[in-house]
């Protein structure tokens, strides 16, 4: 089979790691960089280790005069619903960097967007591509009734660029790497959360840096969070440090080894899942084989909105010092979705949905993946 033509938008820093990524794999070919900074674009193809590859500003004419067969929309949050949905029109399945978007009501306007056109939205949740985590999983199965899971995460890094401008920039750009590996091992949706947000008195970044929040999961389970992004000594992993708790015992992962479990004075020793990759190569590779086969992949769009949801749950209550039910986020950013659509397909699809948890849950089982 011949690699998927694939067209990259955003060659800025995250953007190069992805063309590096990108010429690793032999399942895809890059065959052009959209960039508003042709500059960039132009560093990007070297980067990519071929001065020659194409370059311009607009998604829709490169695609075509390329034969681009998807996209990856690697791009600054606030761009990833018009490139998105760009794409999305112009025919292409596409591959974006989390978040779906800046917001629930624009991430709910991509996920109708892509019933609409019938092509693959996928957000690179790129974290859950992991095999400890999925190990991780395969141990907390083993706990019978879960209680408790917790997440410990502090490191210290200068980014510089937009995350240090950001608000509210470890709820946004990096616990939701935390929160929807939270689902993932939990195999469980959360239903509210209250949370606290600061910036300590040294931080570097504008947004707050830290917080702590506490969600409620179906069947009474709770996840806490616990983090900050200017915690300089004694840092945790980047995946942070976890613990799960439940009526048979407990399991450890510190983010960077193997987990594991202590079945109430027995080491848990549970069945090897198969791997999943590694992070960006991982995500890429399910992408790739998602759009060949027509397969659902782990990251398509409906089933990643409620990682998202959590965010910006978690930021409505550091606002409001109140505990916030997640479905009257889904259901607010479902009304704001609505109001803001500008075309009738996608707005007709938005509108046939019914409460928007069920909606999510049945399209990510039967959305397609083309």
């Amino acid at each position: 089979m011949t690699a998927l033509r694939v067209l990259q938008v955003g060659a800025g820093g995250m953007g190069r790691a992805w063309l590096g990524t990108v010429a690793a794999d032999p399942d895809v070919e890059l065959v052009g960089i959209v960039d508003l900074d042709l500059d960039a674009a132009r560093a990007g193809a070297a980067h990519a280790g071929d001065p020659t590859i194409p370059v311009g500003t607009d998604l829709t004419e490169l695609a075509a005069e390329t034969g681009a067969e998807a996209v990856l929309d690697i791009t600054v949050p606030v761009a990833h619903h018009p490139v998105t949905l760009q794409a999305l029109h112009a025919g292409l399945p596409v591959l974006g960097e989390k978040p779906a978007a800046q917001t629930v009501a624009e991430a709910l306007s991509l996920a109708a967007a892509a019933e609409a056109t019938g092509k693959l939205f996928m957000v690179s949740q790129s974290r859950r591509y992991n095999d400890q985590l999925v190990a991780f999983r395969q141990h907390v199965r083993g706990l019978g009734a879960i209680g408790g899971l917790s997440t410990r995460f502090a490191k210290a890094p200068h980014f510089g660029g937009f995350r240090e401008q950001m608000d509210d920039v470890l709820l946004l750009d990096m616990a939701i790497h935390a929160f929807d590996s939270a689902r993932y091992v939990l195999e469980r949706d959360p239903v509210s959360v209250y949370c606290e947000s600061w910036n300590p008195s040294w931080s570097w970044y504008r947004g707050d840096a830290a917080a702590a929040a506490v969600f409620a999961f179906e069947d009474d389970v709770r996840y806490v969070y616990d983090g900050s992004w200017c915690a300089p000594g004694a840092e945790t992993s980047w995946n942070g440090d976890w613990r799960a708790s439940g009526a048979d015992g407990t399991a450890l992962w510190d983010g960077d080894h193997d987990p594991s479990s202590d079945l109430d004075g027995t080491t848990g020793a549970p069945s090897p899942a198969a791997s999943v990759g590694h992070e960006i190569a991982g995500a890429l590779t399910s992408f790739v084989r998602a759009v060949r086969s027509g397969e659902t992949p782990d990251g398509e769009v409906h089933g990643n909105v409620m990682s998202l949801a959590m965010v910006e749950a978690a930021i409505a209550s550091t606002r409001t010092g109140q505990r916030i039910v997640i479905d009257e986020v889904l259901e607010r950013a479902h009304a704001e979705a609505l109001t803001a659509e500008r075309h009738d397909a996608v707005r007709d699809r938005l509108a046939a949905w019914g409460s928007v948890r069920s909606a999510l849950a049945a399209q990510s089982a039967e959305a397609p993946a083309v």
